[in-house]
């Protein structure tokens, strides 16, 4: 059995790169930073940072260009592929390793940030005051209940 599996959540590094395959297919080029933490042999804290190329075909480079820019959180499924040519300048054998995605989800909103997507404006100025509190709170309101334990059946 073989797998060829690559789970990342990191931030941008740049703003996606769009262009369109002469299939008219559009293809996205994203930069990716990981953060990992770890302490050293003298007990202090280190930040290491690995780069990432990712390609995104179709309707994730689509997504990827109106949703995405740079900083901005976003989680990656896909697989790796290595690329290999000649230099022609040095005739060496040059290798581009990268990750084509194959999934994406979008990372949290930062505070104040909005989404792309138009907002519905109240019907009314008293109507206002309650839905920039519900944005503000942001957690969803549940009527309270009362559960009676011996309505459980286990």
């Amino acid at each position: 059995m073989n797998i060829n599996k690559v789970m990342l959540y990191g931030n941008l590094t740049r703003d996606p790169e769009v262009r369109q395959l002469p299939s008219g297919m559009n293809v996205a080029n994203i930069g990716m930073a990981t953060n990992r933490y770890y302490n050293n042999q003298q007990g202090e804290r280190v930040e290491e940072v690995e780069y990432h190329n990712v390609v995104l075909f179709g309707r994730l480079a689509d997504l990827a260009q109106q949703y995405l820019s740079r900083g901005k959180g976003v989680f990656i499924e896909g697989r790796l592929r290595t690329s290999n040519w000649d230099d022609k300048e040095t005739g060496q054998k040059r290798y581009k390793t990268e990750i084509v995605g194959e999934q994406m989800q979008f990372g949290p909103r930062r505070d104040g940030e909005t989404s792309a997507a138009p907002q519905q404006q109240p019907a009314s100025p008293q109507a206002a005051p309650a839905t920039a509190a519900k944005k503000k709170d942001d957690a969803p309101e549940y009527p309270e209940a009362t559960i009676n334990p011996d309505d459980i059946p286990f």
